[in-house]
């Protein structure tokens, strides 16, 4: 299994041991660097939380200075399904480590994801033993559910947010998520970015800070 051995980070406002942690998971050909730009935005409202946003293990042969979760080269549901799954123990593992440095459960764990990030917050965040407190998905889409049984299916609360203009990953992907999320009885809010492309304005950026803030909230 490939190891998550660096990325980028941002510790609590308060200077003191985090309460809560952010794992925000990147796009194919990006870095943890891009995602740790979002961390500043969302940490006032979220004082005691430690973001955390990982480099994928791979290095991204497109992009030599980018990262991904998996070898992206279609959006057949087959090749989604595989690479997600090859890439979920790397996750996996690194979630389960952090939890542990700080004595966290995943209650205290919010997971956020951009593009090939959404589909691993999404594959792992519903595969894990117990609930995060939050799943957020920009500019994504939800690989596959076989062998998802309802019963033991984790549900986060999730929130998607998706822009009309993608020319990357199309809105369409968004409505399909939300109907086969609601299928497995997951709650599921989606917001629509009407002229966005591939990428995150600043209403949805609010719209994910409140939607975790919200979770923690109710988690605790």
């Amino acid at each position: 299994m490939s190891k998550i051995v660096n990325g980028a980070s941002l510790q609590p406002r308060t200077g003191e041991k985090p309460r809560k942690i952010i794992v925000l998971l990147h796009g194919f050909g990006s870095s943890g660097t891009d995602m740790i730009a979002l961390a500043p935005q969302w940490q006032e409202a979220l004082p005691d939380t430690l973001f955390l946003a990982p480099h994928a293990p791979q290095r991204c042969g497109m992009m030599g200075a980018g990262y991904q979760w998996w070898g992206l080269t279609g959006f057949a549901p087959s090749a989604l399904a595989a690479g997600a799954a090859s890439a979920a123990p790397a996750i996996d593992a690194f979630i389960d480590r952090k939890l542990d440095q700080y004595g966290l459960t995943e209650s205290d764990l919010a997971l956020v994801g951009f593009s090939q990030g959404t589909m691993m917050a999404l594959h792992v965040g519903l595969r894990r033993p117990r609930p995060v407190a939050a799943v957020v998905g920009y500019s994504g889409m939800l690989t596959e559910t076989t062998g998802l049984a309802h019963a033991d299916l984790a549900k986060p609360p999730v929130l998607l947010v998706h822009g009309t203009a993608d020319p990357v990953v199309p809105v369409a992907a968004l409505h399909v998520a939300e109907s086969e999320l609601r299928r497995l009885g997951v709650d599921v809010t989606t917001h629509v970015s009407y002229g966005v492309a591939h990428s995150v304005d600043p209403v949805g950026l609010r719209l994910g800070r409140d939607f975790v803030a919200e979770a923690f909230d109710r988690a605790s």
